[in-house]
C-alpha cells in the first residue's frame, strides 16, 4: 500500500496539540506497521513562507516545508486555534486551490473555520469547537453545524471538535485505513480510549446547561443529577423548588438555557454511559437505575441521541480490563448536607 501523505499547514496562534495529537496517532500507526514506517503515513507540516510559527501556548514548531512546495497530501489536516480568527488571506486562497485535491479533508477543532472560509464545506454536514459552532454557522450559512457530535465525516469531509476530539477523529482514520488492531495499539500507547464514537456529545449534561443563578434551582439541578431514578417530572421537581410548575419550567430553561426534561434527559444519558463503560451491570439494570424503567425506554435515548444500542455503546467504549458492579438501587446514597432537600 503507497504512504499516505499527512499534510498539517502551520500558522501563528496555531493550537499545538490541534497539530501533535493527530500527528503522534498517525506517526504511532506507521510504527506498527513494521521496519519501514514511511510506507504507512508521511507526516508533513509546512507554513506559508517556510518559517517557524508561534503557537497559542508559546511553542515554536519548525515546518518541513513552505505551502507552495510542499507535497500533494492524501490527508490535509487543518488545525484550529486562536490564529483562525483572522487568518492570512494567503493561507485560504492555499487551501482554496489545494484542498480540493486532496483525498481527505481533516479539521481539528476550528480548522472547520479557515476550510469554510475556502469554500470547502458548502454542503457539508460538519462539526467544530461547541464555542464556535454558532459562528460557524451564522457566517457560513451553505455549511450544516451540528454542535453535539465530537467528530462528523461527511464523504471525504471529516471535521472535530476541541482539542482531544482531534485525536479520536484520526484514530478512526487510522482504523479506516490499517484496521482495528491498528488503531487499538496506538490508542493504547497514547493510553486513551479506542475509540470514542462520533456522534457522542461534546461534553456532560452539567457543562451543556448554564448553572443557574438562584440557589432552589442550582439545587434542583444537583438532585437530578444525584437521583436520576427518582420522580423528575416537571410537577415533582416544581415541588421541591417551592414553585409552581409553569413557573419552575420557565425559570430553569431561563437560567439553565434548555428545559427541565431536556436537562433530565442528558442526566440519564449521562449515567447510563457511565455504567455502561465501567461496570459489568446488565442494561436491565441500568435501566432502572438511571430512571428509564424499562431496556426498551433505554434504548430508544440511545438510538435517539447517540445512533447506536446500549450494547453497541457499551462494546465501543468500554474501558478495557474488569469491570466492577456499579451501585444497586438498594445502596445508601451519599448522604445530603443539612438544610437541603
Amino acid at each position: 500500500m503507497a504512504a499516505r501523505t499527512v499534510l498539517i499547514p502551520l500558522f501563528d496562534d496555531v493550537q499545538s496539540l490541534d497539530v501533535t495529537g493527530p500527528a503522534e496517532v498517525f506517526a504511532g500507526a506507521a510504527l506498527c506497521q513494521g521496519p519501514r514506517p514511511g510506507d504507512t503515513y508521511r507526516i508533513r507540516t509546512a507554513s506559508l513562507d517556510g518559517g517557524p510559527v508561534r503557537t497559542s501556548s508559546g511553542l515554536t514548531l519548525v515546518p518541513d516545508h513552505a505551502l507552495e512546495d510542499a507535497p500533494a497530501p492524501h490527508t490535509l489536516l487543518v488545525p484550529g486555534g486562536r490564529g483562525t480568527r483572522r487568518p492570512d488571506p494567503r493561507l485560504s486562497a492555499w487551501l482554496r486551490e489545494h484542498g480540493p485535491r486532496a483525498e481527505r479533508l481533516v479539521s481539528v477543532c476550528t480548522g472547520a473555520i479557515l476550510l469554510a472560509r475556502a469554500g470547502l464545506l458548502d454542503g457539508r454536514r460538519v462539526t467544530t469547537h461547541w464555542a464556535y459552532c454558532d459562528r460557524l454557522a451564522r457566517d457560513h450559512p451553505a455549511v450544516e453545524v451540528d454542535p453535539d457530535p465530537i467528530y462528523v465525516r461527511d464523504g471525504n469531509v471529516a471535521t472535530s471538535a476541541g482539542v482531544t476530539a482531534g485525536i479520536d477523529l484520526a484514530l478512526a482514520l487510522v482504523e479506516e485505513d490499517h484496521g482495528r488492531d491498528t488503531a487499538l495499539t496506538v490508542a493504547r500507547h497514547l493510553v486513551v480510549f479506542l475509540r470514542r464514537p462520533g456522534n457522542q456529545a461534546q461534553f456532560s449534561a452539567q457543562l451543556s446547561a448554564q448553572t443557574a443563578r438562584r440557589e432552589p434551582l442550582r439545587e434542583i439541578q444537583h438532585w437530578i443529577t444525584e437521583h436520576p431514578d427518582d420522580d423528575l417530572s416537571v410537577e415533582s421537581l416544581a415541588s421541591r423548588a417551592r414553585l409552581s410548575p409553569r413557573h419552575f419550567a420557565r425559570a430553569f430553561q431561563a437560567e439553565t438555557g434548555m428545559t427541565p426534561g431536556r436537562y433530565v434527559d442528558l442526566v440519564r444519558l449521562e449515567q447510563a454511559r457511565r455504567l455502561l463503560e465501567d461496570t459489568s451491570d446488565g442494561v436491565e439494570e441500568i435501566s432502572r437505575t438511571c430512571g428509564y424503567g424499562t431496556p426498551e425506554a433505554m434504548r430508544r435515548a440511545f438510538a435517539r441521541t447517540l445512533g447506536a444500542s446500549p450494547a453497541e455503546y457499551r462494546r465501543r467504549f468500554c474501558a478495557p480490563g474488569p469491570r466492577t458492579p456499579g451501585r444497586r438501587p438498594s445502596e445508601p446514597r451519599t448522604p445530603r448536607p443539612k438544610g437541603t432537600r
